[in-house]
């Protein structure tokens, strides 16, 4: 009596479809708080980040998931969806956003003007940005650099967001998740540059790590 075949595995989908669906995901679940939001007045907009008081420091986990209106989840959602698509990519997503995430919130309970919760996803946004931009240099991974410099091209404007100057923006944010990114590219570049030479993936041509 023959044993029965194993049942074929499926086949995984490709990298960019799991990508892909996961910044889906991470949209709907972003419109459904804002659609509550809205509901209930933006009331859940008072569980973000209120500067340099200790009931304010929890806001550090909620604040990128609430939005001042619409156009706040919107603005952020467009270069968001992109950026957050490429990090899931260089599978770096989870560990890069752990570090925006922390030194984004902390910088603005910080730093931030007093008593005023802070909402929003842009400086893990911008954390997403800058990790994305300089990771090759850390690296020494010369494709890196190039879709760096690409990228900056399209984005790179984002960054005079780190500056202080517009009212009701929180340069904060944006500047420590920007810091937060460089943090992240640097703490990740040796298990990066290790992960390549296994891998046999060239760095610069006589360049060791």
């Amino acid at each position: 009596m023959t044993a029965n075949p194993a049942p074929a595995r499926p086949t995984p989908r490709p990298l960019w479809q799991r990508s892909a669906l996961i910044m889906a995901a991470i949209a709907v679940l972003l419109f459904v708080i804002e659609a509550i939001d809205a509901a209930t007045d933006y009331r859940l907009d008072d569980a973000g980040i209120v500067p340099r008081q200790v009931d304010g420091l929890d806001g550090i986990v909620w604040a990128p998931f609430l939005h001042v209106d619409w156009a706040h989840l919107i603005g952020n959602l467009i270069p968001g969806l992109i950026l957050g698509f490429l990090l899931l990519l260089t599978r770096r997503f989870v560990l890069v956003t752990l570090i925006v995430w922390v030194v984004s919130g902390v910088g603005v309970w910080l730093f931030g003007p007093a008593y005023t919760p802070t909402v929003g996803a842009s400086g893990i946004i911008f954390g997403w940005l800058t990790y994305l931009l300089i990771r090759g240099l850390f690296n020494r991974d010369l494709w890196q650099i190039l879709a760096g410099a690409v990228l900056f091209l399209v984005y790179g404007s984002i960054l005079w967001g780190v500056l202080p100057g517009n009212p009701g923006v929180s340069w904060q944010g944006h500047l420590f998740g920007a810091l937060g990114g460089v943090l992240a590219a640097w703490f990740l570049a040796d298990r990066d540059r290790r992960r390549k030479v296994k891998a046999g993936t060239p760095q610069f041509p006589g360049v060791s790590s």
